[in-house]
């Protein structure tokens, strides 16, 4: 397991598309570098960062900055911000991966991880949000859909070798599926999302038992709003997890469009903790 290295606050990082890569038809993995990301800190993979595209009238990129005070000035030309995940940093070649699931170029992101080409820029901050993601304990239970992999496979790929879990993947198409390197004591279960229904997941969930030999465990649950809620609900009910055990981030919300869910995603998320 990396080590951690303490987060010193700092503004947004200007980096650049240094490779391009499918991990499956519907997830993208973009490597960003550059100077700016030099001294990233290391063993965060899994943890939220905010990205930084070009603002849409202009088409350019500005960034904001940090006064001696530590408040973050924006510009005028202000950038569009969303929130990802580290999928990996490697502090060796200086690089960072952030895998995109692509849903067409009307979205900021997918717009541009779909057209980015070496040279590309973006703007990074963080890493961020609760340290650790994933509670220390006996056993675990992560959950999600396409949105939710990267932080799920992050975790997971950072597992030590005798962490037991259980891991519950929900896709539109089992196209997606792909391989996640884990510990022999990780089982992942992929399926496939009936329309209309937004407690498959849950049901995955009521249906796990904890194994007799565990003492303890936690939750990763992140993905549509509707399912992560169900989610949440069925651990606290089952198996009386308290917010410390548990981590429940809903990324989107179906039927809403990104720009709108962006903002009221902060309401949701102080309601629920």
């Amino acid at each position: 397991m990396t080590q951690r290295q303490p987060i010193k606050p700092s503004g947004p990082r200007r980096v650049y598309c240094v490779a391009k890569r499918y991990i499956t038809q519907n997830l993208l993995r973009i490597t960003v570098s550059g100077e700016e990301l030099l001294g990233f800190p290391d063993g965060y993979h899994g943890a939220h960062i905010k990205l930084f595209f070009a603002n849409r009238e202009s088409g350019t990129l500005e960034l904001p900055v940090r006064d001696n005070t530590g408040k973050i000035k924006w510009p005028d030309n202000r950038p569009i911000t969303r929130a990802y995940t580290v999928r990996a940093y490697r502090s060796h070649s200086n690089e960072l991966d952030i895998d995109f699931v692509v849903h067409g170029e009307s979205s900021p992101a997918s717009g541009w991880a779909v057209n980015a080409k070496v040279g590309s820029e973006i703007g990074v901050a963080g890493p961020g949000g609760p340290d650790p993601l994933l509670a220390k304990a006996d056993w675990h239970i992560l959950a999600g859909d396409l949105t939710a992999v990267p932080a799920i496979s992050a975790l997971v790929e950072g597992f030590e070798s005798h962490v037991t879990a259980k891991v519950f993947i929900e896709l539109d198409s089992l196209e997606d599926k792909h391989f996640i390197s884990a510990p022999s004591g990780v089982e992942i279960h992929w399926f496939e999302r009936k329309k209309g229904d937004s407690t498959q997941l849950a049901k995955a969930i009521a249906n796990t038992a904890i194994p007799n030999n565990a003492t303890s465990m936690s939750a990763f649950i992140a993905g549509e709003n509707s399912a992560v809620l169900a989610c949440r609900k069925q651990l606290i009910q089952d198996f009386g997890l308290s917010k410390k055990q548990l981590y429940a981030i809903p990324y989107w919300r179906r039927g809403q469009d990104e720009e709108t869910y962006h903002e009221q995603r902060h309401v949701i998320m102080d309601e629920v903790y």
